[in-house]
């Protein structure tokens, strides 16, 4: 009798244990599930923001640095100072969160994906488009991930300026005057981009064999 009286005392507390066991397995389980949730929400951000950086790098590089690459003050102040790019970029951010299941989110100021002050970058704030799901834990249910991320674009190169040299007239020759024969007059290299120790001196008769946007800038993701 005081083996059966034993066993039935047991039996609840051997329940209540499984059942401990399966609601902190069940736990765990919505932990995990809110995790991958919200890595794929980091993922989306960090997707947008690089888009973001990328498209501005691309769009500068075509529309300013090939216009201007025989400016040396332009050049100077590119690859040696503190590039500012464009704002292009936003609608490449929004098409890679989309590509990875989340939308933009707009701030109180009603914007979405903010150029960077500071430097030439972009910030985005996504949310997942599906929400958790049903769990054991409450209000839960309905909530989505959010993340933030910041993209971040440098420059690879360096500007080296050509020397200034003036070729003194000779003997017997008196120097042209100026305007004369204008369309005798070539258009002479500003200097040279150091990209990763390679040397590309800019000719200003081939302006189209310099490294691609992503050899002249990087992108990279920064902290916010």
């Amino acid at each position: 009798m005081s083996d059966s009286r034993e066993s039935g005392q047991a039996a609840p507390i051997y329940i209540t244990m499984v059942a401990g066991l399966l609601f902190l397995a069940l736990a765990l389980f919505t932990v995990g599930q809110a995790g991958a949730k919200h890595s794929g929400a980091q993922s989306a951000a960090d997707a947008a923001a690089l888009a973001a950086a990328q498209e501005s790098r691309d769009d500068f590089v075509s529309g300013k640095v090939l216009g201007n690459l025989l400016n040396p003050a332009f050049l100077d102040d590119i690859f040696n100072g503190n590039p500012m790019g464009t704002a292009v970029g936003c609608q490449a951010a929004e098409r890679f969160a989309d590509r990875n299941e989340a939308v933009l989110v707009t701030d109180e100021r009603g914007e979405a994906c903010t150029p960077t002050t500071d430097r030439w970058g972009f910030k985005v704030h996504v949310r997942t488009k599906k929400p958790m799901g049903a769990t054991i834990l409450p209000r839960t249910a309905d909530k989505k991930a959010d993340a933030f991320a910041t993209a971040v674009v440098e420059p690879r190169c360096t500007f080296k300026p050509a020397e200034d040299e003036e070729k003194p007239p000779t003997d017997g020759e008196e120097p042209p005057p100026d305007g004369d024969n204008p369309d005798d007059t070539k258009p002479v290299s500003p200097g040279s981009l150091e990209c990763g120790g390679k040397m590309w001196p800019i000719d200003p008769e081939h302006l189209d064999r310099l490294p691609e946007s992503a050899d002249l800038f990087s992108v990279r993701l920064a902290q916010d």
